[in-house]
């Protein structure tokens, strides 16, 4: 039984459009006693796998149109942006100093992604029509994987007139247009939608965009015959005060009912800044034909506004939120949730990898990628056909790994693979063992920053050490663009990319739980 994964999501705030992608693999690392074991001889047979790098340090192995030296300047033809450390995936960011950040940690909460506002029955109002009901998105549901909700950063809104005196009267709305919100709705100018309706007020009520829960939102102003969504009352309990209801959520297909007889249909096109697709498969009867619990958890949240999960605790700060979007990084962000996280888990024998990829718009909408990772699960990016890799490997042989323990003045020896039992020199979790050892850290590696202009072609792929045991990152890039070949053309491709690259794995025996996420950044993209 592995340890419930800390839960990992996204935000989204004012201009600031938060998309987290996070990969978890739980493990029970020993079936023993408290004791740790000694270490064990190296075996060619028995370590084949763990001798092998998990991340090649030449990204020019196997596939020759890929290389890692990205360009040194800030812009480039290509329209990306790359800090010029970003070319070594061993370079970390320096943490803010005098950074204060809320002490709550929401690391082991059970997820509850999807949930939408629920509105109370009004004590009076016109009755429920059953052909105006509200078409609520669906979640796709994955093996292995957390539901992923729409991922939005913007909508266009609709708003046609389907009954009353202005019957066909129409309006249309971006939310990206400041300039053209809020909308008034009244019986006369200036208001944007008039409604030629005696039991309309002059302005009744107004519809703007919420660019913090990322929403449509309409507000009753006072009207003095009322306000109803979906036959649900919105206006102020005391109706003819004059005074304003609360602001509420819109959906795609709510009715909006103006006195009486006057309705309002909303027809929302919600803009999908990237697309996503998750596959995840346990591999079943890969070892000595034994079933494998499925240890992995995938998942995906936009936005993180409204729940409670460590990233979107830190950003709820206002100060932090703007020092993100200034200095175009939020490394001090991710380690602060690894270390929440880290502090809330209570397990003395039992560990965790996880990796996450934090992608973020600004003003400009231009696009950021930042990535943390503890582990041997691993993200790539692949940005105008150059590939960048996002993680460090902590597995105990990798070179970094050997140079950080060396650091601390306690190196391993030529040939050794473990430490106590273990492979990995890092991981969320297994209090014990980093009670005894020293060289065990729960320490994340945090990559540089990936900027991405709307004239990029970019993707990223995050997966498990199901995959890349039998899988190069640069095979796996040449997967996905060969998915992308073959599914291009059809709706649900993120999906069966994902889907391609996993098979793939499954192809070639991999012995482990295996997840995959893939994150089409093309959606984003508008040529000059």
């Amino acid at each position: 039984m592995g340890i419930p994964p800390p839960a990992v999501s996204v935000v989204a705030v004012a201009t600031l459009a938060v998309l987290g992608l996070a990969v978890f693999a739980c493990r029970w690392w020993r079936r023993g006693g408290p004791s740790a074991p000694s270490p064990p001889a190296p075996s060619s047979s028995q370590d084949d796998d763990i001798n092998r790098p998990l991340i090649s340090d030449n990204l020019d192995d196997d596939y020759s149109g890929s290389n890692n030296n990205m360009c040194s300047s800030a812009v480039d033809e290509s329209g990306i942006q790359i800090d010029r450390s970003i070319t070594s995936p061993r370079s970390h960011d320096t943490v803010e100093k005098g950074v204060v950040y809320p002490s709550e940690s929401h690391a082991i909460e059970e997820l509850h992604l999807g949930n939408t506002l629920k509105r109370t029955a009004a004590a009076n109002g016109p009755t429920p029509d059953a052909k105006h009901i509200r078409r609520d998105s669906e979640e796709n549901n994955h093996t292995g994987s957390i539901p992923v909700k729409d991922i939005i950063v913007g909508s266009n809104l609709a708003l046609e007139v389907i009954a009353g005196p202005s019957h066909g009267t129409n309006h249309y709305m971006q939310s990206g247009n400041k300039s053209m919100l809020p909308v008034t709705l009244g019986r006369v100018p200036p208001s944007h939608l008039v409604i030629k309706d005696s039991e309309v007020s002059g302005k009744h009520a107004q519809i703007d965009w919420n660019a913090t829960k990322l929403k449509w939102e309409i507000v009753d102003m006072g009207s003095l015959n009322g306000t109803f969504l979906n036959f649900r009352s919105v206006n102020h309990p005391d109706v003819g005060s004059r005074r304003w209801g609360e602001p509420t959520e819109l959906e795609d297909g709510d009715i909006i009912t103006l006195g009486s007889s006057s309705k309002v249909q909303i027809v929302l096109q919600n803009q999908q800044p990237v697309g996503v697709g998750i596959a995840s498969d346990p591999m079943v009867a890969r070892r000595t034909g034994k079933k494998l619990h499925m240890e992995d958890v995938s998942c995906c949240q936009f936005p993180l506004v409204g729940v409670q999960r460590n990233i979107a605790n830190i950003l709820s700060q206002e100060e932090t939120k703007e020092r993100v979007l200034s200095s175009h990084s939020a490394s001090d962000v991710l380690r602060y949730a690894f270390a929440l996280t880290e502090a809330a888990l209570d397990h003395q024998y039992e560990g965790c990898t996880a990796t996450i990829l934090l992608i973020w718009f600004d003003q400009n909408e231009d696009c950021f990628a930042q990535c943390a990772n503890l582990g041997d699960s691993a993200c790539v990016m692949s940005v105008n056909g150059e590939t960048i890799i996002m993680t460090e490997d902590h597995r105990v042989i990798s070179k970094t790994e050997r140079a950080r323990m060396e650091n601390l003045g306690y190196p391993l020896k030529d040939g050794e693979s473990r430490i106590c039992g273990l492979n990995l020199g890092r991981m969320l979790g297994d209090k014990f063992l980093k009670e005894q050892d020293s060289r065990f850290s729960s320490e994340p590696y945090v990559s540089q920053v990936v900027r991405l202009t709307k004239a990029c072609s970019a993707f990223a792929l995050i997966a498990s050490d199901g995959l890349w045991d039998v899988i190069s990152i640069n095979r796996a890039v040449q997967l996905v663009l060969e998915g992308k070949q073959r599914y291009n053309e059809q709706g649900s491709s993120t999906e069966k990319i994902a889907h391609h690259v996993l098979s793939e794995a499954r192809k070639l025996r991999t012995k482990d739980n295996t997840s995959v996420i893939f994150i089409d950044l093309d959606a984003m993209r508008r040529d000059p």
